[in-house]
């Protein structure tokens, strides 16, 4: 197989548009409860209005709509959008989907509080902070969501293999998004926490495509051929901590909360 060609953050952002990469969205694993919890403490202004950028199919906004006045999710993809309404509270009335750049895209703030789960890397982060700046409310926080299986054996073999593949030419699993904000001095930490761990059993098959659900490792940048060998070698690592075909994760998530600076 030939090296993959990286990709600009343009390109590599626009992948969420098709449909085959929220198709595979499903397969993530689920934010634990906590998560929720934790938002909901964080909504100290009136209206309880929440802003969810880079919303996907609404891992975020689909269980937080019920706990507040209204969630704006926004996504820039409309294959995203048509799959959230499909899941489960998707047309929950409270919760309203707006398609398009969240740089751009038509807001009805003031925000109480602005979510974000693996979402602001493929956005331009001085005109987000500026625009989040003007549209949340006075104690409103921009809260930053990490999730995913902690301490999981295969983990070195896997690196191997996603930085194989990876069309993202600085692929880096270490890689923090709230230090390269701060470092930029565009948002100011408040406060962090983690959540406890959730333990959560998945297919392999499962884990496997969820991870074409990721910008860099879409079906839709490989041929074939690549994918093929992609998920092979993927399942090769994992197999053997597998028992009966499933994998047992721990699931935790890292909330981090603070201001965006304009």
């Amino acid at each position: 197989m030939t090296e993959p060609t990286g990709l600009s953050h343009q390109e590599l952002g626009g992948v969420f548009g098709h449909p085959g990469v929220a198709a595979a969205y499903v397969h993530r694993p689920p934010y634990p409860a906590e998560v929720f919890d934790l938002l909901e403490r964080l909504v100290v202004d009136d209206p309880r209005v929440v802003l969810d950028l880079g919303a996907g199919d609404g891992a975020i906004a689909r269980p937080l709509a019920p706990r507040v006045e209204r969630v704006d999710a926004v996504d820039i993809s409309a294959a995203m959008v048509e799959a959230g309404k499909s899941r489960p509270g998707g047309r929950d009335p409270r919760l309203r989907w707006i398609v398009g750049p969240a740089e751009t895209a038509p807001l009805d703030g003031l925000y109480a509080l602005a979510t974000a789960g693996a979402s602001l890397h493929w956005m331009d982060w001085e005109q987000t902070t500026d625009r989040l700046a003007q549209v949340l409310s006075p104690h409103a926080q921009l809260a930053i969501i990490e999730h995913g299986p902690r301490d999981v054996g295969w983990q070195q073999e896997l690196s191997t293999v996603i930085r194989r593949h990876s069309r993202n030419p600085d692929y880096d699993p270490h890689f923090s998004l709230v230090d390269a904000l701060q470092q930029r001095g565009l948002f100011a930490t408040a406060g962090s926490a983690d959540t406890s761990p959730v333990v959560v059993r998945q297919r392999v098959g499962d884990y496997v495509e969820q991870l074409h659900s990721t910008a860099t490792l879409a079906r839709e940048h490989m041929s074939a051929q690549e994918a093929r060998d992609f998920d092979d070698a993927v399942e090769r690592a994992v197999r053997p901590w597998a028992s009966d075909g499933v994998l047992e994760l721990t699931i935790v998530a890292h909330v981090t909360w603070g201001r965006p600076r304009p």
